[in-house]
């Protein structure tokens, strides 16, 4: 049996344009973009020219971009930058919520050791952040507000409610200023989000946005910050005034040129409803059929009231192991994962199953599938076999 690659969420393999842009850049643009001579300035429109296209994909202004290593960075670019930044004598407030990436969690705990406040907002059952407690947090905050919010959840699929907060937030910023007060800053992590969900940030109350190339079948190391006009940060990457002084170092330019070609395919995939729609079909047609040879099982956040992706299902096979099943997976061809793929190999349950008060029975057996936009209905017919095997066999020998 081919292999069936069912790990989409934790990274995509980059298509055939995206390699060769990046091996053209290799070969012909390899130049350092800051240089002054012709060929630096060949490289340097070269460069330009992706951060158009990537620009596009969020529908901002090019110079809103910010080219990074990948998600992780800008994920703390934004936190730290604004909280480095922040001055006065009231303490920083930072609000954000326990269903976070570590790349936002890690950074948010670091920052609490270091005297910012942190405030960590409830979710329901299925993952979704209460709004209210969002907005009185920002409300209440005395001195810099910074909320960060998940769009998409990376383990669950779960769809934050990004426009109602937004609103909620300037309704809490219309307050700040009246009181003198700085307003609140809004960060969405949107590595899951981009290249699936339409993004605009210019209709949309948000002041930064993190987004990464290889969840939309771009290359690794190379991500982005979308930074609205403005907002100032305190740059972390210290030693060069590359991109406008916000992140120094010389920028990784095939990885960037890649990205480029990956958002205009990204932005061409959005505008083809009935392929999201095809695709969308096939996870509900893997989840029924699992759940019909497999009685019992679960679907974690199926119900969230904001949606989930349409590429995304965690189900969970209760008083098993997620563990053993994903080797039991592996072995026979079918690659999936349990959470976030920076986390694989801990045996502890997902936090952010744990977040959503899931039973630990229930966390401890769950596991993510992620269609990716290649995935066939041979690939998800293929794979409910198999996942029925596997998972029969350890009920009956390997039960928690």
């Amino acid at each position: 049996m081919q292999p069936i690659y069912l790990d989409a969420n934790a990274t995509t393999r980059p298509s055939p344009e995206v390699c060769d842009a990046v091996d053209r850049a290799n070969r012909e643009v390899w130049g350092n973009p800051s240089s002054v001579h012709r060929f630096g300035q060949q490289v340097r429109q070269q460069l330009e020219l992706a951060r158009r296209q990537v620009a596009t994909l969020l529908r901002a202004r090019p110079n809103e971009i910010v080219f990074t290593s990948g998600g992780t960075e800008s994920n703390n670019l934004a936190l730290r930058g604004v909280l480095d930044r922040a001055t006065g004598d009231a303490p920083s407030t930072l609000i954000t919520s326990k269903v976070e990436h570590s790349a936002v969690r890690e950074p948010a705990e670091a920052a609490g050791s270091r005297g910012v406040k942190l405030v960590w907002v409830p979710v329901d059952g299925d993952g979704v952040v209460d709004v209210s407690a969002i907005a009185d947090a920002a409300r209440d905050a005395p001195g810099t507000a910074l909320l960060s919010v998940q769009w998409a959840n990376n383990e669950t699929g779960t769809i934050q409610p990004i426009v109602e907060i937004g609103e909620a937030l300037q309704g809490v910023n219309d307050t700040r200023r009246a009181s003198s007060r700085p307003k609140a800053i809004f960060h969405v992590d949107a590595t899951q989000a981009a290249g699936k969900l339409p993004i605009d940030v210019g209709a949309l109350p948000v002041d930064l946005l993190t987004i990464a190339s290889h969840k939309f079948y771009g290359p690794k190391g190379v991500g982005g910050l979308y930074i609205r006009r403005g907002v100032r940060l305190m740059r972390q990457n210290i030693g060069g005034p590359q991109e406008v002084d916000r992140r120094g170092g010389t920028e990784h330019v095939p990885g960037i040129l890649g990205m480029g070609v990956a958002a205009e395919q990204a932005t061409a995939f959005l505008e083809d409803h009935g392929a999201i729609a095809r695709l969308e079909s096939l996870r509900d047609r893997f989840e029924v059929a699992v759940r019909k040879a497999l009685p019992g099982t679960v679907v974690n956040a199926q119900h969230a009231r904001s949606g989930r992706l349409w590429n995304t299902s965690n189900l969970a096979f209760p008083n098993l192991e997620a563990e053993a099943i994903l080797l039991g997976l592996s072995e026979r061809g079918v690659f999936a994962s349990a959470g976030a793929a920076c986390s694989s190999g801990s045996l502890e349950p997902s936090p952010v199953l744990l977040a959503m008060e899931i039973a630990e029975p229930l966390a401890h057996g769950s596991v993510r599938f992620s269609l990716s936009r290649t995935t066939t209905g041979e690939d998800v017919d293929a794979a409910v076999p198999v996942v029925t095997q596997v998972v029969s066999r350890l009920r009956q020998t390997l039960p928690i």
